[in-house]
This record gives structure tokens, C-alpha cells and sequence, in this order.
């Protein structure tokens, strides 16, 4: 098995101006990570995003690392204005930087749902036919690339197990399947442990995530963390320190087949250099005990 981090996991050194995105790959291969996953980044002045997705890609070859995963917003109903041919045009336009970094695996989101007019409402089975016809579109493009595309349980909309199920499902296409993060099922009140089994068979790439979770019932006065769906609480953890099932999902995933990378997707407030460490040491003794 082969470990990567995710660039979200160094978001506050980044945004601070502590590290470089350049010199957070350098970090990565220092703390021992196989590979980097790139969130979608900032251009710097003076280069196009192109050019800066091949000074990206240089810097994992220098430093000895796998571009292995490249991670963007999308939505097939409300992005460029509700326009989905525009938005799918764009989509495709990510698809040729997903090329230059040297990745082979794409993912992006289908949509944040609909807003909350109860005069209109409308659910997720409303939305499935547009998200399917995005997500098609896309893949059927990066498949000329060879990069495959993933939507991921992401963004409470489209979070569930039976929800990105359905859209794999629709979508049909072979090119086409899940980045399962196995603590994002929380935010939906899902167990973690019920919801891989689920999705398992249609893992593209995984991402190691933890939570602590506390009840929704009765007021929470701790600072740090934030709403789940139906109202309980969660505070991204270091993996292995939290609520998820870890050993438990990496079972599933491994024993249904997946070879494929695991991502550490570190959301803790405790120091990001430190939590990407502690992660990946838990993820190599987990993984090493399955076997």
C-alpha cells in the first residue's frame, strides 16, 4: 500500500505564508508520504495555470514524490451561472491541468444542492439526471487523457453512501467512480463503517479522515466544531484519535480489493506538520496489520 497527503492537510501553513505549496511537497517526502494529492490552488503572478501545474509536477519529480490526485470544485447546477455546458467546458479545461501535473485520477464535486425555498423544494433524486450528464460529460473527456474521475461523499448534498452510489450507478462508465473519504460520511450522520462496505467496490482513490464526535442533544460550548446534517457535532481529528473506524473501513477497502493509494486528509487544529505525521505512522501500522 502507498500513502499520500492530501495539500488541504497543509492549508494553514500555506495561507499563512509559513510554506510554499512547493515546499510542502518537499515537506511531504520528508514526513514519508509516496505521493501528493493537489486541492485546487492559487496561480502565482507572472505564470499561467498551466505553467505552474508543470513547475508543480517538476517539483515532485525533484523531490521524489507521485502527483497523484487532483481535487476541484464543480457543480452541475449552479456553476457558471446554471449553464452545465459551460460548466462541463470548464470542467474539461481542469481535466488538460490534471495532465500536466502527471495525474492519473480527477475529482470533483456535482453539486452543493438546492437552496432552501420550502415554497420549491426540491431533493436530491430532482438533481441525480444533471449530475449524471456533468459527470459523464467530464469523464468521458479525461478518459482520452487517460485520467479517471471521481465525485467524492462530499458537501452534505451528495454525502450518503446510497447518494454517490446512485451516481456511479447512472453514470455508467467505466472511467468513472468514488474518492471514498471515510470520515465525510459523518457529516451526514452516516456510520463510516456500514457506509465503505457500501461503496467499496467503486473506490477510485481513498482518503484517511478522522473526527470526534459529540451529541447534538443539548448545547455544545466547546470552540472547534461544527454541524453535522442532523445536528451533532464533529472536530476534525489526527487519524486514529477520533471516531471513525479507521481500522475497520481500511479493512473493507482492502479486503474488496483496493490497492490503490490512501490519502491522509488531516482537518485537526493541532499543528499540520505534526497531525500528517501521527496520521501516516497509524496508516502504515493499520495497514501493515491487515496485511
Amino acid at each position: 500500500m502507498k500513502f499520500s497527503v492530501s495539500t488541504y492537510s497543509y492549508c494553514r501553513l500555506i495561507g499563512s505564508g509559513e510554506k510554499t505549496l512547493a515546499e510542502c511537497i518537499a515537506l511531504a517526502a520528508e514526513t514519508g508520504f509516496d505521493g501528493v494529492e493537489f486541492v485546487e490552488f492559487d496561480t502565482p503572478d507572472g505564470m499561467t495555470k498551466a505553467e505552474y501545474a508543470a513547475f508543480l509536477r517538476e517539483e515532485c519529480e525533484k523531490n521524489g514524490v507521485e502527483p497523484v490526485s487532483y481535487t476541484i470544485g464543480a457543480d452541475f447546477l449552479h456553476g457558471c451561472d446554471g449553464d452545465i455546458e459551460k460548466e462541463i467546458a470548464r470542467l474539461k479545461g481542469e481535466v488538460e491541468i490534471a495532465d500536466i501535473l502527471g495525474v492519473k485520477l480527477m475529482r470533483h464535486d456535482a453539486t452543493r444542492g438546492y437552496d432552501n425555498d420550502k415554497r420549491g423544494y426540491k431533493a436530491f433524486c430532482d438533481a441525480l439526471p444533471r449530475i449524471i450528464e456533468g459527470c459523464r460529460a467530464v469523464t468521458e473527456y479525461a478518459k482520452t487523457f487517460g485520467i479517471r474521475t471521481m465525485v467524492e461523499n462530499h458537501g452534505f448534498f451528495c454525502q450518503e453512501s446510497c447518494r454517490v452510489e446512485k451516481i456511479v450507478n447512472g453514470v455508467a462508465n467505466d472511467n468513472f467512480g468514488l474518492l471514498v473519504d471515510i470520515g465525510n460520511f459523518m457529516c451526514a450522520d452516516e456510520d463510516p463503517a456500514y457506509a465503505v462496505g457500501v461503496v467499496a467496490p467503486y473506490a477510485f482513490h481513498v482518503h484517511a479522515k478522522d473526527f470526534t464526535k459529540k451529541s447534538g442533544n443539548g448545547p455544545l460550548f466547546c470552540d472547534g466544531f461544527f454541524k453535522t446534517r442532523g445536528g451533532a457535532y464533529l472536530k476534525g481529528a489526527i487519524v486514529g484519535h477520533g471516531d471513525v473506524p479507521v481500522y475497520q473501513c481500511l479493512q473493507t477497502l482492502i479486503g474488496t480489493g483496493y490497492d490503490g493509494y490512501i490519502t491522509v486528509e488531516f482537518e485537526g487544529l493541532e499543528d499540520q506538520k505534526l497531525g500528517t505525521q501521527y496520521g501516516l505512522n497509524t496508516l502504515r501500522k493499520m495497514c501493515a496489520s491487515i496485511g
